[in-house]
């Protein structure tokens, strides 16, 4: 008899480095240029899925360079966040727009299904899903917030700045930062005995 899946419900886990440095791996031994590229930037961008397929290709070129940093409006909030584009993914996005095809100010990941159109938020949690399994993590406790999570969660553990992983978010309220990366107690008052005053 066959058993459903098991679904696991809440916040998905955020990546550590050794799982970016794996998956990294993989998908370049694979030579999987679009994955690679689209992961590298959705650490770097820290976005929601939505707003990581609907890139385009002018939101990281600029004058035939690639942009150090990128100004994206939120879907959800229609804000403006601000994010970095790292050497790593400079190098990721420029092997995949030497064979990506479409127009030079189109998507950044254009469909391959539907002509005119991105990658969809699904084919994006389904590749989350598919990179994961690829170094043997659980795919059920991971999803396409575990990017959006990553860099602000090492982050948070290396600094203790919630006001930073805030504006990288791009959140209005504090309290959605701290119930986003799970600030317990518990991590309040380790930053606190860390302190020597």
């Amino acid at each position: 008899m066959n058993r459903p899946a098991q679904v696991i419900v809440g916040a998905k886990l955020p990546l550590r480095p050794m799982h970016v440095w794996a998956i990294r791996v993989r998908l370049q031994i694979e030579r999987r240029l679009r994955d690679l590229a689209l992961f590298d930037i959705a650490l770097d961008s820290k976005l929601r899925g939505c707003d990581v397929v609907s890139l385009r290709v002018p939101d990281v070129v600029a004058a035939g360079a690639f942009r150090r940093r990128a100004i994206v409006i939120q879907q959800k909030t229609g804000r403006p966040v601000q994010f970095e584009i790292t050497e790593q993914a400079r190098r990721s996005l420029a092997d995949w727009l030497k064979v990506r095809n479409g127009e030079q100010d189109g998507w950044l990941f254009p469909s391959r299904m539907t002509c005119g159109a991105h990658i969809s938020t699904r084919q994006y949690f389904r590749l989350v899903k598919r990179w994961t399994a690829l170094i043997g993590l659980e795919p059920a406790e991971y999803g396409t917030h575990s990017l959006r999570r990553t860099k602000v969660s090492m982050l948070y553990r290396k600094t203790g700045n919630l006001r930073a992983c805030q504006l990288l978010l791009g959140h209005t309220k504090l309290e959605s930062t701290v119930r986003y990366l799970g600030v317990e107690l518990d991590d309040a008052l380790a930053l606190s005995e860390a302190l020597e005053i």
